[in-house]
This record gives structure tokens, sequence and C-alpha cells, in this order.
């Protein structure tokens, strides 16, 4: 990339080398070091560049500040590329000078020459700073809204964890699960299917899945997801459902330790689906409750996704699964 000057600032891509700088600058903005997350944000950029976008900006004293995104193919059901923008940063002493700006309009040239025309983002709706940040460069409130639930140890939910009773000849299968919470309920939701992690050998069946709800051949973006959940299991925790004897379900999510200056791991859900077939079966609340199991064992404190304010049928169903609006909001940025 051609390096770009406002006045004394210099804006380049993001460098290994960088880390250190990129660490003490966000300790100041959190008030405690994030390394660890840093330093597998900046890896994985190397690992796959072409869904990364990450900048530096320099001045007379170093690194100023840092921009971190990471490319959007089909997340959240989203249908055109974009761009989620998870950390931003500035040396503060080099603030009120123009790196911010120097950072975003970086991220926003190798946008325009990727053909994403959207960037997205969320912030605490009482974040006052970033908020008058994210204004000034332009972006404004999403037609979204977050949503989330606490894991709460993975304890029994009656809304979520139990079954809704099975259609006639509905067939359920009666699984043994382990660590079944105590109470008096006869099933659990996630009885209702077979309910595993996800394995390679699952892509024809979610590429099939997906394809028959959207519409669209998603491959490409399904086999790089099912390629994040096999190399990188300690942070993805995805699952597929399966009925007389071929997945009729799955779930994306990924356990987020850092994105947007969390403090706590949240759990993110990505892509859901179910087969038109066994719609109403139980089978998506079967993935949601192994999906809770699973992030409680993991000390994983909440669960959040964001759903389009036009999905109404999506937006009930999490509803009625403990979901309700998150403390942050979603924002967008349309490219011209």
């Amino acid at each position: 990339m051609t390096a770009m000057a406002t006045q004394s600032i210099t804006a380049r891509p993001l460098a290994p080398a960088d880390l250190g700088a990129v660490v003490d600058i966000d300790a100041q903005s959190e008030g405690r070091s994030r390394r660890q997350y840093v330093e597998r944000r900046l890896a994985a950029a190397l690992r796959e560049p072409s869904a990364h976008a990450q900048f530096a900006v320099d001045d007379q004293s170093g690194l100023a500040g840092y921009i971190l995104a990471r490319v959007l193919e089909g997340e959240f059901g989203r249908d055109t590329r974009g761009l989620r923008l998870e950390m931003v940063g500035v040396r503060r002493d080099a603030r009120g000078h123009g790196a911010g700006k120097a950072l975003f309009d970086a991220l926003a040239a190798w946008a325009r020459r990727h053909g994403v025309r959207e960037l997205r983002t969320a912030a605490g709706w009482n974040d006052t700073v970033m908020l008058h940040w994210l204004d000034t460069m332009g972006f404004e409130m999403a037609p979204s809204v977050i949503i989330d639930c606490a894991v709460d140890g993975g304890a029994y939910l009656a809304q979520r964890d139990d079954a809704i009773d099975a259609l006639p000849g509905d067939g359920v299968r009666e699984i043994d699960f382990s660590a079944t919470p105590e109470n008096d309920y006869e099933r659990l939701a996630r009885d209702c299917a077979e309910v595993r992690g996800m394995a390679e050998a699952d892509l024809g069946d979610i590429a099939r899945i997906d394809h028959a709800i959207t519409g669209r051949d998603r491959r490409a973006y399904m086999q790089a997801k099912l390629g994040e959940a096999l190399d990188d299991s300690g942070l993805r925790v995805s699952l597929v459902a399966r009925r007389d004897g071929v997945n009729v379900g799955y779930l994306m999510a990924q356990v987020d330790r850092g994105d947007f200056g969390r403090t706590d791991p949240v759990a993110i859900i990505d892509t859901l689906g179910v087969d038109p077939d066994y719609a109403h079966h139980g089978v998506g609340r079967a993935l949601l409750s192994q999906l809770f199991a699973n992030l409680g064992a993991l000390r994983v404190e909440r669960v959040e996704t964001i759903v389009s304010v036009r999905d109404l049928p999506l937006l009930g169903f999490m509803q009625a699964a403990g979901f309700a609006p998150a403390q942050r909001l979603p924002f967008v940025c349309r490219l011209q």
C-alpha cells in the first residue's frame, strides 16, 4: 500500500512488529492488557490476509494508532461483502491530530479496492467517545438489533431447553446426554436431535441446507467458516444437528474475547440454519440448548447475535429462547 500522509501522520499496514505498541495503546483505553487477544488477531490476519484489513498510523513518536477489521461474507444472513470494524485506538498524546481520520481513510480505501461498500461496527450506548467518533466518520444506525442472553453457566431455561411437542409421526430419537440438569421435565430440547460439533464431512449438508433457506450458493463462505471451526476449535463452538440419518441443522458461532473492547468472553452466533423440511420440529432449539450447555462448560458469560429488524420470525424465535436487546448499538457506514 502507498503510504498516505495527514499532516505529520502516516498510515500504513499494521505489522507483527507493532504488537507491543498496539497492546500499550489498547491498555490505555481498556485499563488492562489484552496482549493475548491482540496477538491472536494479528496472527489471524497473517494466516488469512484476504479476510482482514489492519492499519497503523505513525507520527514523530512512533505508532500513534491502529485499526483492525474483518471481512464479512455471509454472517448474519447478509448477501453482500462488508467489513466489521473490531478495534480502533489512538495513543493518548496523539489524539485530536487526525490519527483517527487517517486510520478510517486507510480502511475505507482498502474496502473500495476490494469491492466492499459497507463498514459495520457496534458500540455501547453510553460510550460517548466512540459514538462521537463514529458520527464524525459518517456512521449511522444500522437497520438491525443486537440481542444477547446470559449463559448463566448453561443453567436450565424452560423456554430454551424444554423440548417442543413432537408432531404426529415425528419419530423423535432419544439421545443419552451426560451432565443433564436436575429438574422434573421429561425431555430436553437437545434430545430432539443428535447435536455435535462440526466436522469437515458436514460441509455438503450445511451448504445444501443454506441453499434451501437463502436460494443462494454460499458454499465458499460455509467452507471458510467450517475451516475456522476446525483450525481454531478453542474459539469457535459450531454445531450440527442430525435426524433421520442426515444433518438437518447447523449453528456457527465463535467466542469473542476482546472485539469492540469487551472485557468478558462473549459467544457470537453468526449463522443458524434448519432444513425447511424439519422446520418447527425443535431442531433450532436443540442447537441453542446444546450451545448454551457447551458455553457454560467454557465459562463464557453471554451469547450475542444481530438480527435484521425486518426478520420478525427469527426475532420471535430468539426472544422465545431468552434473548433480549443488548446494551450495544449496531452502526453502518456506506461507502461511495
